[in-house]
């Protein structure tokens, strides 16, 4: 069993982070446990990798020394699993925002879809949504985005080295990407729709995999705090 010293010396910890909480309440989860349930009042914790509020899935987070090694963990390439609303869209791309315009999809079928879906494979030129983390001129991006901002971020070069649709169902298909640091999964979702002459936002994501750690090595938060409870009273 892991003890204080353990975790100052540096862990990662795989959190399966719930829908709905911030990457942040992971963290903040983690330093409680740590100072609370370890006695730890001063350590550094911190994670790998933002995942949005309205996805779930793998979060890394590292402990005490191992958090030099962040960036290290942010480079990986990453596996994603979710959901596309074909036919609609919304200010952010996903369902943080209300479907507002209505498009045709008369002219989609299955064959339409994994064609288009194979097109994005490789190395290519994505523009990060306006709702996202990215700074301008000091500001989030998504600061910007809920004052009635329109302008749109510079293109970012970006690697999709898989894309599979695994259901269609329209309006809906469930797909498998994988792919490089920088990806944003709700910009796809907008570029896919468009190149279907169309629209989409993405209705659901859950990341799987980042480099070699699964979501499956992960633990949901309340396991986590079983954890550090049996560490504590190992000692």
């Amino acid at each position: 069993m892991l003890h204080p010293e353990d975790y100052l010396a540096g862990q990662v910890i795989l959190v399966d982070k719930p829908l709905n909480w911030t990457s942040f309440n992971a963290v903040s989860k983690i330093k409680s446990l740590l100072r609370h349930r370890m006695g730890l009042k001063k350590i550094k914790v911190g994670h790998a990798g933002t995942l949005d509020p309205l996805a779930s899935g793998l979060l890394i987070i590292c402990t005490g020394k191992m958090t030099r090694s962040i960036e290290q963990f942010q480079a990986l390439p990453k596996e994603y699993t979710g959901t596309f609303y074909i036919g609609a869209t919304t200010p952010s791309s996903d369902l943080e925002t209300t479907p507002g315009e209505h498009l045709p999809t008369d002219h989609i079928n299955k064959n339409l879809v994994i064609k288009t879906a194979k097109t994005f494979v490789g190395t290519i030129q994505q523009v990060p949504p306006l709702f996202s983390a990215k700074k301008i001129e000091g500001k989030r991006a998504y600061d910007h985005a809920r004052q009635g901002s329109t302008m749109e971020l510079k293109p970012n070069e970006i690697t999709i080295y898989d894309f599979q649709i695994t259901r269609f169902e329209l309006p809906e298909i469930d797909f498998l990407v994988r792919c490089s640091k920088g990806t944003y999964i709700r910009s796809l979702a907008r570029d896919f729709g468009s190149t279907l002459k169309s629209g989409a936002y993405l209705k659901s994501l859950r990341r799987t995999k980042i480099g070699d750690f699964s979501v499956e090595q992960a633990q949901l938060p309340e396991k986590l705090e079983q954890m550090f409870v049996h560490d504590k009273k190992s000692e």
